[in-house]
């Protein structure tokens, strides 16, 4: 694994209105490490990879991404070029064609002529088919979105990250809403690729076993506090006994 520092968090803080959503979060994450956040809801989780990823502004501290200060990162093609989101929502047009949303990750590249021509005629198509191959949708780059599978559009929505090629990808709860078949062949595949390109991978995550059986690295969260920070093999029943409340020791 590479020693670059790709994202370093200092006293890392975030209030909304009289809540502290996050107190005083302090962390490194290298290139390359898969992270997993686990913790109870409303842990402060969302508001970590909303802050990584600019959605909401810190309230106090320092968060450096590739060692520049995240307002130093220019918005658009830089920005994109840094970080990339998935969510559980896949946040995709459902009336459009796939290739259409795979090629959405091209967008922030492009200029504005380029990015409404595509949609009539669509714009460095074969990568965006060799990303759906990888995906496992081979043909399905002309159907439309909104009638695929839940998992089938999770594909969709990891195949555009690869035609963006983000350097960090942070993953808000991307299996919640699927079932757990699916939900292990989506992680299986995103930490695959993402090992294989060498990128760096935060996911939010409810489930501790899929933390434990895909993840390298796992950050526990309660009240908007980091519990504890440890590799995988370090993780305790009793630890996430203690993260959860649980009486037993023992997890489900």
């Amino acid at each position: 694994m590479s020693s670059k520092i790709m994202i370093e968090a200092n006293n890392l803080t975030k209030n909304f209105e009289r809540k502290i959503a996050l107190s005083s979060l302090s962390f490194t994450i290298k290139q390359g490490e898969l992270v997993a956040l686990i913790g109870p809801s409303g842990a402060g989780k969302t508001t970590l990879l909303n802050s990584i990823g600019g959605l909401v502004p810190i309230s106090s501290g320092e968060l450096l991404l590739d060692g520049k200060s995240l307002s130093a990162h220019k918005k658009g093609k830089s920005f994109a070029k840094k970080v990339g989101v998935i969510r559980q929502q896949f946040d995709l047009i459902g009336p459009l064609a796939v290739i259409h949303n795979v090629l959405a990750g091209k967008l922030s590249e492009w200029g504005t002529m380029k990015s409404l021509f595509s949609l009539l005629v669509p714009q460095e198509k074969d990568l965006a088919i060799k990303a759906l191959e990888r995906v496992g949708l081979h043909g399905k780059a002309f159907e439309i979105t909104s009638t695929l599978s839940g998992g089938e559009q999770q594909r969709v929505a990891m195949a555009r990250l690869m035609v963006q090629r983000p350097e960090i990808i942070l993953a808000d709860e991307p299996v919640a809403s699927l079932d757990p078949a699916r939900a292990d062949d989506i992680l299986a595949m995103l930490t695959k690729i993402v090992t294989e390109e060498k990128q760096t991978l935060i996911t939010s995550l409810h489930s501790v076993e899929y933390a434990k059986k895909y993840f390298t690295r796992i950050i526990s969260m309660r009240n908007g506090e980091i519990f504890f920070d440890l590799p995988t093999e370090k993780v305790t029943d009793d630890l996430l006994a203690e993260l959860y409340q649980l009486k037993s020791g023992v997890m489900a």
